[in-house]
């Protein structure tokens, strides 16, 4: 989502990208063609550690000690499927000290801050009515192996949501639900962008999960217009982001099959813990108070998804290599 938010946000401001590529879900190949734009500086900074701007070098041609900084988009967050487990600590930092530094950050130059939260602050899908409001406060097991993520989320909001009451930061909180799209992290266990690499290479298509495996699916370009629009509007949130409708990944398993004319089958494996069944969002108030919903099909961010996929075949070459290893 970064790059996407990048290319976005370039067009009319200067840009500071940190990152330090450890979270599994990033790659600077995704933001290299905005090496060339006199507007963006990419920093390779890990945000768990002390964050001082004004003395980069690279940084000097904005005068960040004369125009301060305007606005924050906190991304920051390890998100990988595969290797959740081996990444916990890491989870654990950037939704604690991590979250704490980009605040202190945000109270220094008194700029706005958008937290990207996430879906899982609900706790698991209920069977009796899987849209999830604001207002549910959600249940969430704080000894589970992946709670570094999930109460981390949490903690995370109260963070913002206590700088804003005591320091008058204008922090917003979007909570994100699951999102697909081009430069998706590929053989990480996300599965969309999986399946279109394995499709395109006629190998079978893994779903980590059962037949009934099903979950909400919003494209990328819908998720930043919803950001942007959050950070531009008098909201603080928290407001779901994400695709109402829901999909079984079987199902749109057998779509990208169709789509690629592939001889692939789908299969079955044991689920990951990061990639569990989540709730659907409700988003009525996200309609009403800034007059978003998504606006890309699910057809339709297949097909621009698949079509980066071609693409790029011959650098994701490797994967499929790497694929054919481990599978």
């Amino acid at each position: 989502m970064g790059s996407h938010l990048c290319e976005v946000l370039i067009k009319e401001n200067n840009i500071i990208c940190l990152d330090d590529f450890l979270g599994g879900g990033g790659d600077i190949r995704n933001i290299e063609y905005l090496f060339r734009h006199p507007s963006f500086r990419f920093i390779k900074q890990n945000i768990n550690q002390p964050i001082d701007l004004e003395a980069i070098a690279e940084l000097k041609e904005f005068k960040i000690e004369i125009q301060g900084i305007q606005e924050i988009y906190q991304l920051a967050c390890p998100t990988t499927a595969k290797n959740f487990m081996q990444m916990r600590m890491e989870t654990l930092w950037a939704n604690s000290i991590g979250m704490v530094n980009i605040l202190e950050l945000a109270k220094k130059y008194k700029a706005k801050l958008l937290l990207t939260s996430s879906s899982v602050v609900y706790g698991a899908k209920r069977d009796q009515n899987p849209y999830f409001k604001e207002s549910d406060f959600g249940l969430v097991n704080p000894d589970d192996p992946r709670a570094c993520y999930d109460e981390g989320k949490r903690f995370a909001e109260t963070c913002a949501a206590t700088y804003r009451e005591v320091h008058g930061i204008d922090t917003k909180i979007a909570r994100i639900f699951r999102t697909y799209g081009p430069r998706s992290a590929l053989f990480d266990g996300q599965m969309i962008s999986d399946f279109i690499l394995q499709a395109l290479n006629n190998k079978d298509l893994i779903i980590y999960g059962d037949e009934d495996f099903s979950t909400s699916l919003c494209y990328v370009d819908d998720i930043i217009d919803g950001m942007v629009m959050l950070m531009a509007s008098l909201e603080a949130g928290p407001i779901n982001l994400g695709d109402p409708e829901q999909h079984r990944l079987l199902d749109v398993a057998e779509k990208i099959i169709q789509t690629t004319q592939s001889q692939s089958k789908v299969v079955f494996h044991p689920p990951l813990p990061f990639m569990r069944p989540l709730g659907l969002p409700d988003i009525t108030l996200a309609k009403t108070k800034l007059n978003w919903f998504p606006v890309v099909g699910l057809d339709a961010g297949l097909n621009q998804t698949i079509e980066y996929v071609k693409v790029n075949r011959i650098l994701l070459q490797p994967l499929v290599e790497r694929y054919d290893q481990e599978s």
